[in-house]
């Protein structure tokens, strides 16, 4: 068997409905859409959410909360995977993208103080919890902040 001579299975294919195209088809004069009205007509429908005049859905809901346009979202990294470095490495932004523990950096890198660390590392990221900053300094690393 070759490329060229590849076919569908029987049956599997159907050849699509030709709407409009006189009595004998089935589907002439009026194509399946009826007598008048604004589903017959060329561009016709009601837009998504209209009810027919009635207050839509989307309307009758109330409205809840606000997005802050000014809030930060930092890529968070846990102590406990920091452990996956040697000793005396100097982390990054770009070595934690290149592992493949944040997948972008957003608006900053934040380390948080989840699990424990027993290598001493020189972490750089912009922001550190207390804890997170607590424990890189009690094992003699260093936290510095961007």
């Amino acid at each position: 068997m070759k490329l060229h001579e590849l076919k569908p299975a029987k049956g599997s294919v159907k050849s699509p409905l030709r709407k409009g195209r006189g009595i004998g088809s089935g589907l002439g004069k009026t194509a399946g859409r009826g007598h008048k009205g604004q589903k017959a007509r060329s561009g016709g429908g009601v837009k998504p959410g209209f009810e027919g005049g009635q207050m839509p859905l989307i309307r009758r809901l109330p409205k809840r909360g606000f997005t802050n346009i000014f809030s930060k979202e930092y890529s968070l990294v846990n102590i406990r995977d920091l452990e996956v470095f040697d000793e005396g490495t100097v982390v990054s932004p770009e070595l934690l993208k290149e592992t493949g523990l944040i997948k972008k950096y957003n608006d900053g890198i934040k380390i948080l103080g989840d699990g424990e660390l027993t290598k001493k590392l020189t972490v750089q990221a912009h922001k550190f919890s207390k804890s997170a900053k607590e424990k890189i300094e009690a094992i003699g690393g260093k936290a510095e902040v961007i």
